[in-house]
């Protein structure tokens, strides 16, 4: 008889792709995270594009249609949901179940983890993207098509910078604690912290505007409206994505 050969781990890639699918398809299961990232901004875009206040051709986007600017932000709003509140709150429930003290016994890690989770938003937000995309285009949103790239690269270092906070939130808080911050912050951000309104239109302005969701909206603003780069916003996003990604490496918990 031959020696049984010893199991061996998947390739670090090949573990980090399983979880990746597996956490999408989490995703896509949650009808009430699902919910808050893609009724809610759906209604923002409605409803707000009707209505007449607040002003939000303000600062560099003095005199540019309603719909142009709002549009970004909705978009922006989408991340935010599914970035951060959404991954919160299923951190924090998932380390109630015993979810991540399994995980932790395995070799993918801190980092596959963190990666695997990321990977999944943006996975779920090519979906959730393109129906808000579909509906600002009938209520009349015309993006600058050289603004598609710069986009794409906001939308990915906003995923990252927002997964990592809420990584740094869920993972280090008890469910019922990250439950009720991950929805106060997500009311804040949306009303003043820079995504629906631009920083220009809300006090503050200066503290604002390095706030990640205000960089994520300027960025996106910046793409659709003017098709370019804001290197500022991009920079920002950045540095919060790599300073969340160290927080979050210390605080993750894989258990209560």
């Amino acid at each position: 008889m031959t020696a049984a050969t010893p199991a061996t781990a998947a390739s670090a890639p090949r573990r980090v792709l399983a979880q990746t699918r597996f956490e999408a398809l989490g995703l896509l299961r949650h009808g009430e995270q699902l919910l808050v990232s893609v009724v809610l901004p759906l209604l923002a875009l409605v409803v707000l594009s009707r209505l007449p206040a607040p002003d939000l051709s303000v600062g560099r986007w003095e005199g540019v249609a309603r719909i142009d600017v709002l549009t970004p932000g909705v978009l922006a709003l989408a991340v935010l949901s599914t970035a951060f509140t959404g991954q919160a709150i299923l951190l924090g429930f998932e380390r109630r179940w015993g979810v991540l003290r399994l995980l932790g016994t395995t070799p993918l890690g801190r980092g596959g983890l963190l990666l695997a989770k990321v990977g999944a938003v943006l996975c779920v937000l090519v979906l959730q993207l393109g129906v808000l995309v579909v509906v600002g285009l009938a209520l009349g949103w015309r993006p600058q098509a050289g603004g598609l790239l710069p986009a794409a690269v906001a939308v990915v270092l906003g995923a990252l910078a927002l997964v990592t906070l809420a990584v740094c939130l869920g993972g280090a808080l008890r469910a019922e604690a990250v439950l009720a911050l991950a929805n106060l912050v997500w009311v804040l951000l949306a009303g003043v912290g820079g995504v629906l309104l631009p920083a220009a239109a809300l006090p503050g302005e200066g503290v604002v505007s390095l706030l990640p969701s205000a960089a994520l909206g300027d960025a996106l603003r910046a793409a659709f409206v003017l098709g370019e780069w804001d290197g500022r916003a991009l920079l920002l996003l950045a540095l919060w994505g790599a300073l969340g990604a160290v927080l979050a490496r210390r605080l993750l918990r894989w258990s209560d």
